[in-house]
């Protein structure tokens, strides 16, 4: 440690730290742009000059190593002078456009003019233009002269997201900030540079001309997409969502955002949006109340249950709703005496788990991993924030090993690669298995062949201290699931690394523990969704679209219009192809909830807007039914009480999932069985129904080519 004196403070801070971090740890505040603690540092703008005592001129706060007993002055009148010339150089060339510009109101530029810039300009020359860029649907760069070149843009695309897809070119008054090649910027977490950006040179396109910042309310929410949980600050305006920006939280997100979470609101705000329970009568759809719609359900349902036995009625629903929602759904089906419940949409194989799966290790400590393995994902995509962090770890020296069926560009360094078939990852496995227990003298739990390939992971495992074995959506969904947690299982044993489940969706740990699971004799998803016999004539559809939220895909409709009843409850005008009823229920942004995340992170959030129309919060509604049915036990008055009684009364209000009920083990035996096709998994933007009816997020790079393969598989 060195102390040094700050202000006439004394302040110890680690030996090769910056004044700007004795100053954070101190909090004193010393004016800067391009600084961030997230990104290397840079000294572009020298706006943090200070004073230090015996040297010759100011030095930037940012970029000046602490030495022991530095004296250092932030307010003296050298430090003050020099960061007035620097904000009057800045503003030399910036344009006079406070006033429509999207940025006012949270301009750093803006608030730090008003303390150390002049009154007026000693500049008479006219200002420069640079030309406008078309980066994408997502990022503006319509004004592109209030750029300052703090580089925050570069880096965040060179250090953090992988892709260098900004730069900078020419020199002094020519600098610009540009694609160079006039291509767009396709990174799933581009919108951080907006929030990056002190000024307002890169601007959100949705949100562009919306509303002034001040005019907006700020409420906390939780992201519903995949399962990492972004904590989110979700701004509104006349009951309208209008912007989505990043809650710091280290232990989860960080301060970033994948664009998904930041630009799916849009979807909140179309045409698309159901906003009054429907019937279809003689082919046609009509609009009703609610009591008539409950009415017809309930109806439905115990007509249904006395001709045919409560095993002919099921649920499908989706990992995307909240714990309320999967437990009430759960209760509802097995008060009819019915054990047809099932999250699972996209499995091919449905053994019953030893316990709940999960990423088996926490978010953060994905950031200080030394050696990975990764079988069935494309990290990148499906998991934009965890690859932030583990592209964060490669950068520290971690080395990373790959197990899929393609070659896919992860924006970082792969160590190892190990391409092969879907139906051949349990051989993989074996491989590897193999050559660990080569190097090792003991024996692998089944026969493999030490291929070069499985030699480098092998080794590659076998060194390092923090570790970790990360199963992704393919291989979560594989036909031979279990086989694959087996073998990673004995290889993480033998190597000492964690073994876990990148979790598919936002509440895939929360389903498992809500028990919306089939029970003794019930149907799993695979079964319902086919409905091969006929024998399910009821299904209720929880949030979710089956032809794209499934493993059978559009063949779905095939075996739901077998059902005599299909009950959709969504907040989109959904499954309208072999629905009955259409009951609208509330998104994320219109009822309190709670997700569990991939590490077992409880995170409840509140309605942050009222609900559109007639919709209703999906737990009042299955409470509601419920009622009507005349089944016990649901009389909840609120969300937090079903809360309590899904996860128990001592359980209710921890923020973790206590350990005991988290498990990754399993008993299966390793198949290496070869299986056909390749397991279900979504891309980017075609994971739920929120992204899907983003129409900015269809516009990318990434919705496109979604859009394009779907064309080509009908």
């Amino acid at each position: 440690m060195v102390e040094i004196e700050l202000d006439g403070q004394k302040v110890e801070i680690t030996e090769g730290s910056m004044i700007m971090h004795a100053a954070d740890k101190a909090g004193t505040y010393i004016p800067h742009f391009c600084y961030h603690k997230k990104l290397s540092i840079a000294a572009n703008c020298r706006m943090c000059l200070v004073d230090v005592e015996k040297a010759p001129k100011p030095m930037p706060a940012c970029a000046t190593p602490v030495t022991q007993g530095m004296i250092v002055r932030t307010k003296s009148d050298k430090a003050i002078k020099a960061q007035q010339s620097v904000m009057e150089f800045l503003l030399i060339n910036h344009p006079l456009d406070c006033p429509i510009c999207d940025q006012g109101g949270e301009c750093q530029l803006q608030d730090l003019a008003v303390g150390y810039g002049g009154s007026a300009s000693r500049y008479e020359e006219e200002k420069r233009t640079v030309p406008v860029k078309d980066v994408g649907p997502l990022i503006s760069m319509k004004e592109m002269e209030r750029c300052i070149h703090c580089t925050r843009c570069v880096r965040f695309g060179q250090e953090v997201a992988g892709v260098m897809e900004l730069g900078m070119i020419h020199r002094g008054e020519h600098s610009e900030i540009t694609t160079v090649l006039n291509d767009t910027v396709d990174s799933e977490v581009s919108g951080n540079m907006i929030d990056l950006c002190p000024v307002g040179a890169l601007t959100s396109k949705p949100f562009r001309y919306q509303a002034r910042t001040w005019e907006l309310s700020r409420r906390k929410s939780v992201s519903p997409h995949d399962s990492t949980g972004a904590n989110l600050i979700v701004q509104v305006k006349g009951n309208k969502v209008l912007r989505v920006l990043p809650l710091e939280n280290d232990d989860v997100n960080e301060c970033w955002l994948a664009d998904r979470d930041r630009f799916s609101y849009e979807a909140l705000n179309t045409e698309e949006r159901l906003t009054q329970p429907m019937l279809k009568q003689g082919g046609e759809w009509k609009q009703v109340d609610w009591q008539t719609a409950l009415e017809y359900v309930a109806n439905g349902l115990r007509q249904i249950k006395a001709d045919h036995g409560a095993g002919s009625v099921g649920t499908l629903a989706s990992p995307h709703s909240t714990v309320e929602e999967l437990y009430l759904a759960g209760a509802l089906m097995r008060g009819l005496g019915s054990e047809n419940i099932d999250y699972r949409l996209r499995n091919a194989e449905f053994a019953k788990p030893e316990g709940v799966r999960w990423l088996g290790t926490s978010i953060a400590s994905l950031s200080t991993l030394q050696r990975a393995l990764v079988v069935g994902s494309n990290l990148r995509k499906e998991h934009p924030l965890f690859a932030l962090r583990v592209r964060g770890a490669v950068r520290k020296g971690a080395a990373v090993s790959v197990i899929h069926d393609v070659e896919h560009d992860w924006a970082m360094p792969i160590a190892n690669s190990l391409v092969a078939p879907a139906g051949q990852w349990a051989q993989a496995l074996a491989d590897v298995a193999t050559a660990i227990g080569a190097e090792k003298g003991v024996s692998a739990p089944v026969s493999g062949n030490a291929t070069d390939s499985a030699k480098a992971i092998a080794k590659s495992l076998m060194g390092g201290e923090r570790k970790a074995i990360l199963l992704g959506n393919a291989a979560a969904h594989h036909a031979n699931a279990s086989s694959l947690l087996s073998l990673a299982n004995w290889i993480a044993e033998q190597t000492g690394a964690t073994v876990g489940y990148l979790t598919e969706a936002a509440n895939t740990v929360g389903a498992q523990l809500a028990g919306a699971l089939p029970g003794e004799g019930g149907l799993n998803a695979g079964q319902m969704l086919a409905n091969a016999d006929g024998a399910l004539k009821a299904v209720l559809l929880l949030n979710t679209e089956p032809q794209f939220d499934s493993a059978a895909g559009r063949a779905a409709a095939l075996g739901l219009n077998k059902a005599q009843m299909v009950v959709t409850l969504s907040p989109f005008k959904a499954n309208m192809e072999f629905s009955d009823v259409l009951l609208p229920i509330a998104p994320f942004t219109e009822t309190p909830g709670t997700f569990v995340n991939a590490e077992g992170r409880v995170q409840g959030f509140h309605a942050v807007v009222k609900p559109l129309g007639e919709t209703r919060p999906a737990w009042k509604v299955l409470r509601v039914l419920a009622n009507m049915l005349g089944l016990p036990g649901f009389e909840y008055e609120s969300a937090n009480e079903v809360l309590v009684a899904a996860r128990g009364a001592q359980d209710a209000q921890a923020a973790l999932v206590q350990g005991g009920a988290l498990g990754n083990a399993t008993s299966a035996a390793a198949d290496l069985t070869a299986s056909d096709g390749r397991p279900a998994t979504a891309s980017i933007y075609q994971l739920d129904g929120i992204v899907r009816r983003a129409p900015s997020l269809q516009m990318t790079a990434d919705g496109q080519l979604a859009r394009k393969a779907e064309e080509v598989a009908t």
